[in-house]
């Protein structure tokens, strides 16, 4: 499992932490609130105030759908019902108002939502998570630019595994919100692990030297420390002694944890002890 699956249990678990009045009462919360936005849609008085009103809708059936399926509090079957009455007036929104960046995002959060589910559960997520994509970017060619829609792209992109675009879209979150820096280097750390898997160690350094530039990754948000398989890297894979024991030595520098067998090995493998 790669760091952005990792960030998706975490964000999911985060949410069922979140409501601590129970189950019942957040499911009865979001029927107040589909009640509301369904009367909202009778006494609209134009298609403005009426496609926000199905939005509002399609958010609270989206996110009544997302906590039955993570706290198992409903069916499948009920999951896929409420899910598809959300896209349904998502739908709707958009085209009443199709210039209103909101109803872009709105539907775009359930599409990531339900993408981001998916691959959770080690299913395919990539068709949700195209949607979401799309719609974050009809959202932002509006004006959108917020840092939130941005961040969103971003881990849309990099839950997809589209690298370059992921990146794109945290550099220009950046400038709004300090945060893109932290973004930045959990990605980094996420593509540098997905590139050691498969065996691209090239490609894996290369990021893993980028999510340092950034700061320090989370270690909730990507499996592995930079500095630390960089030196698994050197050591294991491409046996450059030199270039395991200057990173050994920047990990010292920087109080960062390096596991012992690993030095054990290097100190074996290069027949030096520092």
């Amino acid at each position: 499992m790669t760091g952005s699956w990792f960030r998706i249990l975490v964000l999911l678990t985060s949410l069922a932490a979140f409501v601590g009045c129970g189950p019942s009462m957040f499911l009865s919360e979001r029927d107040n609130d589909i009640k509301a936005a369904t009367q909202a849609i009778d006494t609209a008085r134009n298609d403005g105030q009426r496609a926000k009103a199905y939005s509002s809708r399609g958010t609270a059936y989206s996110e009544k759908a997302r906590y039955s399926r993570v706290m198992k509090q409903r069916p499948d079957e009920e999951y896929e019902r409420w899910f598809d009455l959300a896209i349904q007036d998502h739908n709707q929104a958009v085209e009443l108002d199709p210039g209103n960046a909101e109803v872009y995002a709105n539907r775009a959060q359930a599409y990531y939502d339900r993408g981001a589910q998916e691959l959770a559960e080690s299913k395919n997520g990539k068709p949700w998570l195209d949607s979401a994509a799309a719609d974050f970017e009809r959202a932002i060619e509006r004006g959108l630019n917020n840092a939130h829609t941005f961040d969103m792209l971003g881990l849309t992109y990099e839950s997809n595994g589209e690298e370059d675009k992921a990146i794109q879209a945290y550099t220009r979150e950046l400038p709004l919100d300090s945060f893109g820096k932290q973004r930045l280097a959990d990605a980094y750390c996420d593509f540098g692990v997905r590139h050691q898997q498969q065996g691209d160690y090239a490609a894996a350094l290369e990021a893993y030297q980028k999510s340092i530039e950034f700061g320090v990754a989370d270690d909730k948000s990507c499996i592995g420390e930079p500095l630390g398989e960089m030196v698994r890297i050197y050591t294991v894979s491409t046996r450059q002694y030199d270039k395991a024991w200057e990173t050994v030595h920047q990990a010292q520098r920087a109080g960062r944890w390096i596991a012992p067998e690993l030095l054990e090995r290097l100190k074996r493998d290069s027949a030096r002890t520092n």
